[in-house]
């Protein structure tokens, strides 16, 4: 296990782990299968592993005012994971626009999605992005929310920045599971397996709260 947990660090040390996170958090708004989540859990505890061990390793370098060269810097991992959110969304948020008629009927077949964009509709043209943000915790809601906005032609200015502030939160909220878990339980499997439960709880709830979200609608 400190075996791979080592293998892990090493990879993350390089600027490779950044590429392969925003490639990941890029693509799936396409395939909501892709394990993004966890890829920046995993690479933020394995970061957190990194610090610490070059903290111990590197108290020479720290006397000299200079940080160790394999710390992972957590604030590009934050950085990459959100702005691959915001590129993703804005991809499918402009097919979807340019989607046409067959897309239009696709959906008008659906009273789900029906119902769904209307309220996504409604509550952008009011400045309230919540739903928005709580889609991008809930499994495929990222690509649900930003298909609709599309489709129903919001504008960019109402949709870009609750999406950004989607793809912030979701990348804090993740790197901070994987750094913070690694902190207090140790460069461990039980770590990023507690993280993992963390996230997957997160969009639990987002879901359980995007179901609620017609009736506070209604109720207004």
């Amino acid at each position: 296990m400190v075996e791979s947990l080592g293998s892990i660090g090493s990879l993350v040390s390089s600027p490779w782990i950044y590429a392969l996170v925003a490639t990941s958090v890029l693509l799936d708004i396409f395939l909501p299968v892709l394990p993004s989540g966890v890829l920046v859990i995993a690479a933020a505890t394995a970061a957190a592993a990194g610090s610490g061990a070059a903290a111990a390793a590197g108290t020479g370098a720290a006397a000299a005012g200079r940080v160790p060269q394999d710390v992972p810097d957590i604030l590009v991992l934050i950085l990459c994971a959100a702005t691959a959110s915001v590129v993703g969304d804005l991809a499918v948020y402009r097919l979807a626009w340019r989607g046409g008629p067959r897309l239009d009927r696709a959906i008008a077949r659906s009273r789900r999605l029906t119902t769904a964009q209307e309220r996504l509709g409604g509550a952008l043209a009011r400045g309230g992005g919540t739903l928005v943000v709580l889609a991008r915790f809930a499994p495929a809601g990222r690509s649900v929310v930003s298909l609709l906005a599309g489709t129903a032609h919001r504008r960019i200015r109402e949709f870009l920045p609750w999406s950004a502030l989607a793809g912030l939160a979701w990348a804090l909220y993740s790197v901070a599971l994987g750094y913070f878990g690694s902190q207090w339980l140790g460069a461990t499997w039980l770590a990023t397996g507690v993280s993992l439960a963390a996230l997957f709880g997160a969009g639990a709830v987002a879901a359980y709260l995007m179901r609620r979200q017609p009736r506070a609608t209604e109720a207004s």
